[in-house]
């Protein structure tokens, strides 16, 4: 091989480890199951921009910062914004749905009865933990605890107008 062959091939391998590295990875396809009974996969929500809330009723921040997060579904969701809420398995189902109810939250709130949703978004512990996906459902940021909302906001509008 000339040298010539060798420094392209090089440069080919260093392209490509960067692109690779720039990349979003793509969301796990959950599946999850929301108060109202329905299971959901994820990737049913491709084409929309999703946030994916873990959380416990237990979790003060996590309490803290649902006001926001509703607030924030309701500013975006005519625009292609959808929010998923999901409770971690030691999660009393009936307190998630006591808390909801007395909250009127405007989102999705789902039950994680057997942790598979948090196993697979990188085995979630901590709460609050939450992930940004985009249209395509890869993950654009991941926050732990609560996230900075006007940073989120300016995010969110960006990701809104990206095309499908």
């Amino acid at each position: 091989m000339s040298l010539k062959a060798i420094t392209r091939f090089g440069v080919a391998v260093l392209l490509l480890a960067f692109l690779s590295a720039c990349s979003k990875p793509a969301a796990p396809d959950v599946g999850y199951t929301t108060l109202d009974g329905r299971t959901v996969q994820l990737s049913s929500l491709r084409g929309k921009v999703v946030l994916v809330n873990f959380w416990a009723t237990t979790c003060t921040t996590c309490v803290a910062e649902m006001p926001k997060l509703a607030e924030t579904h309701l500013k975006f969701a005519p625009k292609g914004f959808e929010t998923v809420a999901i409770a971690m398995d030691y999660d009393p189902p009936e307190y998630v749905r006591n808390f909801a109810a007395r909250k009127g939250l405007p989102f999705t709130i789902a039950l994680d009865v057997t942790g598979q949703a948090a196993k697979g978004f990188e085995d979630v512990r901590l709460t609050p933990t939450t992930f940004l996906l985009d249209k395509q459902g890869r993950i654009v940021q991941k926050y732990l605890g609560e996230p900075d909302f006007t940073k989120l906001h300016a995010l969110l509008e960006k990701l809104l107008a990206e095309p499908a």
